[in-house]
């Protein structure tokens, strides 16, 4: 039996970064794309694809613990994605249940805090029992912010936002004149948590894919046609260096 191998090996940070401790983004989210044609490419069924970019998952968030980074938010399943065959949802919302299973004692370990967004209700009692008990066993960790995006669409999400609003007009919590930028994000799932500094998408596709559309409004977009099942910490940590490099003025000068 092939030993387990530590989720966190606290490397040193590589040479694609400009500075370690400069200008790193304190919150990356990633569309992890390309489960199902590194699946194809090679003559194996989409499953395949899913349980090897589980693998990448735990690369990536290991990195992402190492670097600094405050907040890493994946978009796991879409509400577009149950339009996919039954047999692939089936399997797509059991890899949470396997990857906390399997990983939870480490991240509790390692102060990791997990969290879910998205119409979390909506998904199998199983998808629900294993994040709710990665939610309770890390809520008082401090350390890197775990969210997964399960059953999530951020149009979905705005409207959602809009109806609570309506609700606590009509119910004089509050007035029209207190809403505004800042009052409407509190509606929405990511409420209390940063906008995304850096968004990665893998895979070739240059799109958002009803991803945060209103978080990433100022976010820096970093494309790779590396497929997700392919994706390393090289070109997580090659997505950070350039972030290093850029300007962000927000409109200014």
């Amino acid at each position: 039996m092939a030993m387990k191998i530590p989720f966190f090996q606290h490397k040193q940070l590589k040479e694609s970064f400009a500075d370690p401790e400069e200008n790193i983004p304190a919150h990356i989210a990633i569309i992890m794309d390309g489960n199902g044609r590194w699946a194809g490419e090679r003559g194996m069924p989409r499953a395949a694809g899913h349980k090897e970019g589980l693998s990448a998952l735990v690369k990536i968030v290991k990195a992402a613990a190492e670097c600094k980074v405050k907040v890493l938010t994946l978009y796991a399943f879409s509400t577009e994605n149950w339009k996919r065959p039954t047999a692939e949802i089936e399997f797509i919302l059991k890899l949470p249940q396997t990857f906390l299973n399997i990983y939870l004692p480490d991240l509790i370990r390692n102060n990791v805090r997990v969290t879910a967004i998205g119409d979390v209700e909506s998904l199998p009692a199983y998808t629900q029992k294993a994040l709710q008990q990665a939610i309770d066993r890390t809520k008082h960790n401090d350390g890197l912010q775990l969210t997964i995006a399960l059953n999530y669409g951020s149009r979905g999400e705005i409207l959602h936002a809009v109806k609570e609003i309506l609700a606590d007009l009509d119910a004089a919590n509050m007035s029209l004149e207190e809403l505004n930028e800042q009052s409407f994000s509190k509606y929405l799932y990511t409420a209390g948590t940063t906008a995304p500094d850096l968004l990665i998408r893998t895979g070739g596709e240059k799109r958002l894919s009803n991803f945060l559309l209103w978080q990433l409004a100022y976010t820096e977009f970093w494309f790779t046609d590396v497929l997700w099942p392919d994706f390393s910490e090289k070109e997580f940590m090659e997505a950070v260096g350039e972030y290093q490099q850029r300007k962000r003025r927000y409109g200014g000068i």
